[in-house]
């Protein structure tokens, strides 16, 4: 598989998002870990996960329990995977998601993120999603911090205006590593973000990139222009939905969701697909 760079790191072009395999929907353990076998098999060596990815009261951490499970039990070579995990954000066990983006919390956070995971650094921590109860300098400090004691290698923030990209760099420096947004074909108003991160020299890496869990099998359907590309390619529109996110720029690293070795396998090979200038004005225009 290609690589792309995120801060000194090298890569895979295509990453894996594992909340799928914990929220609402989620397959059992043995499929999970399959799963990401499955993704470390086609060469992906970036994982994307969060504290906040559970289904159950008491889980927090669940999903980035199960990739540390899941990379210790494989049977290959993980030393250039890549694990970027998130604090910040919170899910209780009761369907809702909350806020604490504060330096307390964010301490305490990592701490129990580095437990989970079983490292002793983070490879990767995102800033999981700007709190209006907190001033966003204070969140940005304390993730610093953290760098500062070595308990993360590299930075990054999600859900991020260009203003707030712009404050972390003042505050975090060449820590700053990457903006984790949302982008698919259904949501596209983080392209101005996606394009200065180019501009700075940071990986971009679009969130749900198929539209989300439950609207990722109709992308097809719903969006024309990706199923007529995939019908004159033979590929799935997933795969066109990847290729057109990478032609975007060499900083993007889509992370796609999966909960099945099947739909891993298939997104990994979506950086062997080659668009036409043309499929991919007709997929820019598309709606």
């Amino acid at each position: 598989m290609k690589t792309r760079s995120i801060g000194t790191t090298t890569v895979s072009e295509i990453g894996l998002g594992g909340m799928p395999m914990s929220i609402e929907g989620r397959p059992d353990e043995a499929r999970s870990i399959a799963t990401i076998h499955g993704a470390l098999d086609a060469g992906i060596t970036l994982i994307d996960t969060a504290d906040a990815y559970l289904l159950e009261p008491g889980e927090t951490g669940h999903n980035e329990r199960l990739i540390a499970t899941a990379l210790s039990s494989y049977d290959g070579d993980t030393s250039d995977v890549l694990v970027a995990t998130k604090g910040g954000h919170l899910r209780p066990g009761d369907g809702d998601w909350t806020i604490d983006s504060s330096p307390t919390h964010l301490r305490s956070a990592c701490d129990a993120s580095l437990r989970a995971l079983g490292v002793d650094a983070i490879g990767l921590y995102q800033l999981h999603r700007p709190d209006p109860e907190v001033d966003y300098a204070d969140s940005l400090g304390a993730m610093r911090s953290l760098y500062d004691d070595g308990k993360v290698r590299m930075i990054g923030i999600s859900n991020a205006t260009i203003a707030q990209i712009q404050q972390a760099q003042d505050i975090i420096g060449d820590a700053l590593v990457s903006v984790q947004n949302q982008f698919s074909p259904a949501y596209r108003a983080s392209e101005a973000e996606l394009r200065f991160c180019g501009e700075q020299g940071l990986a971009f890496l679009p969130w749900s990139p198929f539209g989300g869990i439950s609207k990722a099998g109709d992308l097809g359907s719903s969006f024309a222009a990706f199923a007529e590309v995939a019908v004159a390619h033979d590929v799935s529109p997933q795969q066109v939905c990847l290729a057109w996110l990478l032609a975007k720029g060499g900083h993007v690293v889509p992370i796609p969701g999966a909960s099945r070795p099947e739909t891993i396998t298939d997104s990994a090979r979506a950086g062997e697909l080659q668009l036409t200038d043309d499929e991919l004005a007709h997929l820019d225009a598309s709606s």
